[in-house]
């Protein structure tokens, strides 16, 4: 790789840091980092959005952005948004058999729903994207692809299920991998369709292999910013398990900059590792899904990333509150809960917050070094 044309993203906080995701490949290790160019990007990233049964039912006949409720200014704002898809698009396939829950969106609601706030990233590694079967997944592909809406994470087998996605936000190049743990019989095979499944351990040589391929194709469009996108871990936990954030950091140190973790339904800690961000799950976003009090599942964040003139600058915490199927910017009481929330737990990795208003500010600290990762 030609390290001259690379942009490398520096911290706010002082000292250079290769925040672009310039592996070289796994084991390849980041040269001295350098201020090659100015990049200026706004980035989103949001938990589960579930576009299906009665969340289209209240909106497939009204305007579409309605969805995103009073979120729907802020997200226009940014220059992109990485989000977990939790249906399918079609009105096609039969139901995937004994499973619980069954997703599925009315495209002719949720696509322009999703155009209307620039979606730029679409995880579909998780459970449910295959729950209509074959025919619903290559629904859900061809409307994003007709939409101009790049995703990862599935496909009709498992080398396209290993494609990054690839697009522009703002001035910076954003590849983004996506893959999940969950229901491995929607695991994608040499000639099936499914998902980019694993097992998050990096001890494991299977593991590693996987994920190694698709980084690799991640960084071979010398992008400036690579995501990695997990559907992974129990839900309602309110923490990550050890070999998460094993599995986390282990990204981290192959050149992965933003982790961005969802699946638990639930909000979960932020750790900066090497001066990048790991989320270890954003909660849910919209659904329609029945509250459990005790967990406040209705409650989450949408997480933004600042990169302005080749610098990480923070990473914001808005609160969020999914009310009546739609998304909204939580005040008073939930705000303030979000943020206690996402402090408290966050605290346990050593991660610093400032409150903002009604948001939260996490520095992203200088990266002493990037040429020690391997």
């Amino acid at each position: 790789m030609d390290w001259t044309r690379r942009a490398f993203l520096t911290t706010s906080a002082g000292g250079l840091a290769g925040l672009s995701g310039c592996t070289g490949g796994l084991g390849g290790q980041r040269p001295d980092c350098f201020h090659a160019r100015t990049t200026d990007a706004r980035i989103g990233f949001v938990g589960d959005v579930m576009l299906g049964r009665r969340v289209t039912e209240r909106w497939a006949d009204r305007d579409p952005a309605g969805v995103w409720g009073s979120t729907l200014d802020r997200l226009q704002e940014l220059d992109g948004l990485c989000l977990n898809l939790e249906c399918c698009l079609s009105n096609r396939g039969q139901q995937w058999p004994d499973k619980a829950f069954y997703f599925r969106a009315d495209p002719e609601f949720a696509v322009p729903a999703l155009e209307q706030i620039d979606t730029s990233l679409v995880a579909l590694a998780n459970n449910h994207v295959l729950d209509y079967r074959e025919p619903a997944l290559a629904d859900t592909r061809a409307h994003l692809d007709d939409a101009g809406l790049t995703y990862a994470g599935a496909g009709p087998d498992l080398d396209r299920a290993l494609d990054p996605a690839i697009t522009d936000v703002g001035e910076c190049t954003v590849a983004m991998v996506s893959f999940t743990d969950r229901f491995s019989e929607y695991a994608a095979g040499t000639d099936s369709p499914g998902t980019a499944y694993t097992r998050f351990d990096p001890t494991r040589v299977p593991t590693r292999v996987l994920v190694g391929k698709a980084l690799d194709r991640a960084t071979a469009v010398d992008p400036d910013l690579v995501v990695a996108s997990l559907h992974w871990g129990p839900n309602w936990e309110t923490a990550p398990g050890e070999t998460q954030r094993a599995f986390a950091r282990w990204l981290v140190d192959r050149g992965v900059d933003v982790v961005h973790g969802h699946s638990a339904h639930v909000l979960q800690g932020v750790e900066v590792y090497e001066g990048r961000p790991i989320i270890y799950d954003a909660g849910d976003f919209v659904d329609d899904y029945t509250p459990k009090d005790e967990l406040h599942n209705k409650r989450s964040a949408l997480f933004e990333l600042d990169i302005v003139d080749g610098e990480l600058g923070e990473l914001r915490v808005i609160p969020v509150e999914i009310e009546n199927e739609a998304a909204r910017l939580a005040d008073g009481d939930v705000a303030r809960w979000v943020r206690e929330t996402v402090d408290e737990r966050s605290s346990r990795f050593e991660t610093r917050t400032e409150r903002v208003d009604d948001s939260l500010s996490i520095p992203l600290g200088s990266c002493e070094t990037a040429t020690g990762r391997q």
